[in-house]
């Protein structure tokens, strides 16, 4: 799989209208290095842990890979770090699924499938991510049900809240607005350095 890529969508999980992005990443990508682009696809900033869920068949028994903690997490699974595992020892065909939590606190859960396997294109860099629709919601509004409160609030100008909702923004949002070409990705090598060095 050295000179695949592969093609994921990831969906941001009960949302109306969906929220979603669909990106192209080298198959050589370590889970560490999926997450890096899964967040800059989506518009996090990558401030809060995360993890992949990784259910081996219907008995839901699996793996989590992100960032290893002390100890064990509740069901007694250890958390395997995400910059030892490639995805291509997961993401072998087309349909593969897993979970992508991030922000334990606000409880953001993507579907991350697997649609495409293809060939590496000469001239092209990757990650790409070559569509998707509405914007990432803010960082800490309080997982889905703060998003959809907080686009109740800034919908209607003569809400309480309206005027600090606004100002907590930066004085504007637009739930609508999303462009793949506006998307840029970090290193994930770069990031990893400047979390953990």
């Amino acid at each position: 799989m050295k000179n695949k890529i592969l093609q994921f969508k990831i969906s941001l999980k009960d949302t109306d209208p969906p929220i979603w992005r669909r990106i192209l990443v080298p198959a050589t990508y370590s889970f560490w290095d999926l997450h890096v682009a899964i967040q800059d696809s989506m518009g996090w900033w990558d401030y809060h842990l995360h993890a992949f869920r990784i259910k081996w068949d219907n008995s839901g028994s699996g793996i989590e890979i992100g960032i290893p903690e002390d100890g064990v997490l509740d069901d007694d699974s250890l958390i395997l770090p995400g910059w030892d595992v490639d995805i291509a020892d997961y993401f072998r065909e087309v349909g593969r699924s897993c979970s992508y939590e991030y922000d334990f606190g606000d409880g953001w859960i993507h579907e991350i499938l697997l649609e495409a396997i293809i060939d590496r294109e000469k001239g092209h860099k990757y990650p790409q991510c070559i569509d998707g629709e509405q914007a990432c919601p803010p960082e800490d509004c309080g997982g889905i049900d703060g998003y959809y409160e907080l686009l109740d609030v800034i919908s209607n100008p003569k809400h309480e809240d309206y005027e600090e909702m606004l100002q907590w923004l930066g004085g504007k949002y637009d739930p609508l607005k999303f462009d793949p070409q506006s998307v840029k990705f970090d290193n994930p090598k770069k990031r990893w350095r400047n979390a953990f060095s």
